[in-house]
């Protein structure tokens, strides 16, 4: 076995370094096989189709292009002894199938848990028996009256309070601004007060950086690099301690001595002050009563750190993602914004948001759905079998085997949305009558399906409508003349080169 894994290494390695050689060479023939290559990856002897992946890893539109010519599902096959063949997945039926009809037999598995294991035991990790005990937590957590006051709260006042007045600087220096860096602040503020009642103060006229964030970032791009490289490969990588995999280990300590900090503090406040109306994640966490759900007794820190960082990628980078691309896409379409501002005119009055009233903005809705149909905040979707199963489409799924849904090619699929399925069209999502048009998860995947389905689709969305509300209610927002707009391939779907805008105060109606 030792003597197989050495020579996998070596294969890959010989592999890649071949095939970078050659894609770098400036020749005919090279340019020959690049074109061919972007329009259907070869099965290559030994190499697989690795080359084809390194040809179009920043062409994140070409997966559409293969998935429409495959009859919306592809095998993708791996260098030889790599262990990376993949099935690859955009059928509504299938979908369905894998996580509802059949989701019994389609879980993260031991591959998944080893590339994500900075999440170690929480809900991100977890399958079955333990997954389901979490989620029940969950959804205590997500209907307790005291979490949701603050979690309005901490949004609200976050932008009231810092997000607005940042905003009107912004404006009268007439400052360009990267808007994706100022959401992935005001996110992370906002998730950081819900989680622990602390607020980090990342969003502030300095635009300081901060070593936490810095350190969930390492932990994003080596968890891409372990899903593109041989386990052998990024194993050997951590052992030694070189490239991303040392990042990882530097950001995973950094974030478990941050973590401690806050879970300290908690408790200390708790033993002094008692528990207050507003309550956070970790308040409601360390006050569970684990023998309600079965959980281990009492809640120990462990399971307290992993909390944490499921509640911080749930409640920040998806949101930074949805509102990077709405503004965006606005600015593409100033039709689409004077229809939403019409509508916020109507029902909801100018001195305030109107919470109460969110309920009415249907196009502000549909808009937010168009937005996350193009451009999922989570791009694909990790699932593996237990047994060997036959999918609706007719391919045969072996035991053990990883299969990957997809998410941003799916949007752009034309025999699952129609021939304007590349159309930023948000009439799509509004009945005759006027009313939300409802689609099947399995079709419309950004919150996912079935069991596991978001269980703060409706916060989410709530929280979205209020900050688009305040933003458009007071700026106008122009995208900076010649700014690249491309998406960055990683586990959320953020741009490459962020969102550089100018802003404008819009007059008092």
């Amino acid at each position: 076995m030792a003597f197989i894994s050495l020579f996998g290494a070596f294969i890959a390695s010989f592999c890649f370094l071949i095939v970078s050689y050659f894609l770098n060479q400036k020749t005919f023939g090279y340019l020959q096989i690049k074109k061919t290559l972007q329009r259907y990856p070869w099965n290559w002897p030994i190499l697989g189709m690795f080359p084809g992946l390194l040809v179009r890893i920043h062409r994140i539109n070409d997966s559409v292009e293969v998935l429409e010519n495959s009859n919306m599902t592809f095998p993708f096959k791996g260098p030889w002894f790599a262990g990376k063949d993949v099935l690859i997945t955009v059928d509504p039926a299938n979908i369905q199938h894998i996580v509802s009809s059949n989701f019994s037999n389609y879980i993260k598995g031991e591959e998944f848990k080893e590339i994500f294991e900075v999440y170690r035991d929480g809900l991100v990790n977890s399958d079955g028996d333990r997954a389901s005990k979490l989620k029940k937590c969950y959804q205590a957590l997500l209907h307790d009256q005291g979490f949701q006051r603050l979690s309005t709260s901490a949004t609200t006042s976050k932008l009231k309070d810092v997000l607005l007045p940042l905003f009107d600087h912004f404006a009268e220096e007439g400052t360009v601004v990267d808007l994706q860096d100022v959401f992935r602040r005001f996110t992370f503020d906002t998730a950081l007060v819900t989680i622990t009642g602390s607020d980090r103060r990342y969003l502030s006229t300095e635009m300081r950086e901060d070593e936490f964030v810095k350190a969930f970032e390492d932990v994003g791009e080596a968890i891409v690099y372990r899903h593109l490289t041989p386990r052998f490969f990024w194993k050997l990588q951590k052992w030694i301690g070189f490239g991303p995999e040392k990042k990882m280990v530097e950001a995973e300590a950094l974030i478990d001595r941050v973590c401690a900090k806050y879970i300290l503090a908690k408790r200390d406040e708790l033993q002094q002050q008692g528990i207050s109306q507003h309550e956070d994640v970790l308040t409601f966490f360390m006050k569970l009563d684990t023998t309600k759900y079965e959980l281990s007794d009492p809640i120990d820190d462990k399971f307290l750190r992993d909390v944490i960082l499921g509640f911080i990628v749930a409640g920040r980078d998806t949101v930074v993602s949805a509102l990077s691309w709405f503004f965006w896409l606005l600015s593409e379409n100033p039709q689409v914004t004077t229809l939403i501002r019409e509508e916020i005119n109507k029902n909801l009055p100018r001195t305030g948001c109107g919470h109460e009233n969110l309920d009415k903005l249907v196009y502000l809705h549909a808009t937010l759905y168009e937005t996350m149909r193009l451009y999922p905040p989570l791009p694909f979707q990790r699932k593996s079998s237990i047994k060997s199963d036959v999918l609706p489409s007719g391919h045969k799924v072996d035991a053990d085997s990883p299969i990957m849904i997809f998410l941003y090619a799916m949007g752009r699929i034309r025999a699952i949305w129609g021939e304007d399925a590349w159309e930023f069209k948000p009439e799509r999502w509004v009945s005759d009558t006027g009313e939300l048009r409802h689609e099947p998860s399995h079709k419309f995947f950004p919150f996912y399906a079935g069991p596991r389905t978001c269980l703060g689709k409706h916060t989410v969305m709530n929280h979205l409508k209020i900050i688009v509300v305040e933003v458009l209610q007071n700026y106008d927002i122009e995208v900076v003349k010649g700014h690249k707009i491309e998406p960055l391939p990683g586990l959320t779907l953020h741009m490459k080169h962020g969102l550089r805008v100018k802003l404008a105060k819009r007059c008092s109606a």
